[in-house]
């Protein structure tokens, strides 16, 4: 089942792994009555293994196929605080490669059985990095250990694997303009490794379009000069910039709360039916953020990461929003 090197990449009809983007691009027309504003929403979370993550799992693993850095007796080791992990268990379990997952206390109890249904070994990092406090170095330490010791192993890197962009180039950028005739003022891009602003830029630089780019981005999180603080939420912002970063992929930059990120989550849900995950919830509230600033007759495009099953136990449970963050948001503005 394992692709060769050389080999055609996964088309439509090669299985779960065909299904793979070209996901739906809905219109929202009741996020923000009364708003004059086109907002379309990118729908990621109908990629088979639930996110976005899939387009740049398979492009990695395609690429690294097609290098002949892998093969049938590979292990792939990866880095992860859910999604990834989730795509890359997908994509191996389909090419029947062994698949070990570095994971820290922040990933749902739903993810790790996602995880160890496709059969993922799972790699719990408990202690966080002693010298910045944070669990990502740890995370990516351990992985670096056990590509060291496993034989056979090979480290994806998404923090810094070009493929994760240009999954996003080819394929997210690509579809979003393709399916509104390259006429896109805003993108609202939830950000993290920062490889799908990185290759939205980059379709947009090489097509000429006039889009602007939007990051959203976690309050504490290291990547936009915000100051560094907890956060409770995975999937958006990050403890350190990797090289996949640059301040210039964006245009605008708005940061976010994890209360915002739920208020937006439920906002989402309450008015367009969409249950879709926590940094979904983000590129929400930026854009009620953004609302004054942007031309009335604009149109912009939200990309929704994920979907929000993977999320009833924390942004869709009553008690969960009240201890961590102190109150359920209200909806009524």
């Amino acid at each position: 089942m394992l692709t060769r090197p050389g080999s055609q990449r996964v088309a439509s009809g090669d299985g779960i792994l065909g299904a793979i983007g070209d996901t739906p691009l809905v219109q929202l027309k009741r996020l923000f009555p009364g708003a004059s504003r086109e907002i379309f929403a990118k729908l990621e979370y109908v990629n088979p293994s639930g996110s976005m993550k899939d387009r740049s799992a398979l492009r990695m693993l395609q690429d690294a196929l097609d290098a002949r850095l892998i093969d049938e007796h590979s292990v792939i080791v990866e880095s992860s605080s859910g999604n990834m992990g989730i795509a890359l268990a997908q994509a191996c379990a389909y090419f029947g490669l062994r698949f070990i997952c570095v994971v820290d206390p922040k990933v749902t109890r739903h993810n790790l059985a996602i995880l160890r249904a496709y059969g993922a070994e799972v790699e719990m990092v408990e202690e966080p990095d002693p010298e910045t406090g944070e669990l990502l170095p740890a995370r990516k330490r351990r992985v670096a250990e056990l590509s060291r010791r496993v034989p056979g192993a090979h480290w994806l890197n998404q923090y810094a694997n070009p493929g994760n962009v240009m999954s996003h180039c080819d394929g997210t950028m690509r579809e979003i303009a393709e399916a509104l005739g390259g006429e896109v003022d805003f993108v609202l891009c939830p950000t993290s490794t920062c490889g799908t602003i990185a290759g939205c830029r980059r379709y947009i630089v090489e097509h000429e379009l006039k889009t602007r780019l939007v990051a959203v981005d976690a309050v504490g999180s290291a990547l936009f000069g915000a100051r560094r603080a907890p956060r409770r939420l995975p999937g958006l912002g990050s403890s350190e910039r990797g090289s996949l970063f640059d301040p210039a992929w964006a245009d605008v930059v708005v940061h976010v709360s994890d209360a915002e990120c739920v208020a937006g989550c439920r906002r989402l849900l309450a008015r367009e039916a969409i249950l879709a995950g926590g940094s979904s919830g983000g590129g929400v509230a930026a854009l009620a953020k953004l609302r004054e600033r942007i031309p009335p007759e604009a149109r912009c495009v939200l990309i929704l990461p994920d979907r929000g099953d993977r999320y009833l136990d924390t942004i869709y449970a009553d008690d969960w929003v009240r201890r961590e963050l102190g109150s359920v948001p209200d909806l009524a503005s």
